[in-house]
């Protein structure tokens, strides 16, 4: 055997484990479906270097990770949504069609050895007529897709906090109640007890009774009265 040897299967565990503990150094990110569409909350006192995004009329984007790198699949999966909703149809744009082009982008990029694998992880959500077509697909630094329900919880302390939101989830949560149970799950993880102020929150919603475009972000002061329970 060649000095130096390094099996295939070692230097994709060693890739995997690379980007598993970039994306487990950021901030959780929640992303929930409620009555009347799908929340997004993230722990993130930037104002603008924002961790979740409009794509389309129905289509939003959350993620964890590398700033740069989740903008720039971003980015690709804005022009895509343009490009083929000006070809062929708005109705055409959908969540399953962009997660397959994530999934086909990073899962390149995750098994090429030029370079190195990309350190985020994707939720690509899409608010249908009903909740029933309502459509949450999760998306890891190999280009794995996976179909979710209810709830998705990536980065930070995930598996503690997805514990702690799914006791008080259902199908039909308010959207107040909705985001104080979110928030208090995103501090499940922690050593200690501590309480995430609005400004230190980044929230949005797909609001399925908006018009066309249904996504929504919220300000400060629009949160303040929904994190009090008014």
């Amino acid at each position: 055997m060649p000095f130096g040897y390094v099996s295939p299967e070692q230097i994709m565990k060693d890739r995997a484990d690379y980007a598993r503990k970039g994306i487990a150094r950021g901030r959780a990110v929640l992303v929930m479906s409620y009555a009347d569409g799908i929340l997004f909350v993230a722990e993130n006192p930037s104002s603008a270097l924002h961790k979740i995004s409009e794509i389309y009329d129905r289509l939003a984007f959350a993620a964890v990770g590398k700033y740069n790198e989740f903008e720039n699949l971003r980015v690709a999966g804005v022009r895509m949504a343009d490009l083929r909703g000006y070809s062929y149809d708005r109705r055409d744009v959908t969540g399953r069609a962009l997660a397959n082009t994530y999934a086909q982008i990073l899962g390149t990029i995750f098994s090429s050895g030029g370079e190195k694998p990309f350190e985020v992880e994707i939720t690509v959500a899409e608010v249908g007529a009903t909740a029933a077509e309502d459509q949450l697909y999760r998306l890891t630094y190999d280009g794995s897709v996976a179909d979710e329900h209810g709830v998705v919880v990536m980065g930070g302390s995930a598996d503690a906090i997805s514990a702690k939101v799914t006791e008080g989830y259902r199908d039909d949560i308010p959207l107040g109640e909705g985001l104080r149970l979110a928030v208090s799950s995103l501090t499940a993880g922690d050593s200690e007890p501590r309480t995430i102020a609005a400004n230190q929150l980044e929230v949005a919603v797909l609001d399925r009774s908006r018009p066309r475009r249904t996504f929504r972000r919220f300000a400060d002061a629009q949160l303040e009265p929904l994190l009090a329970g008014e």
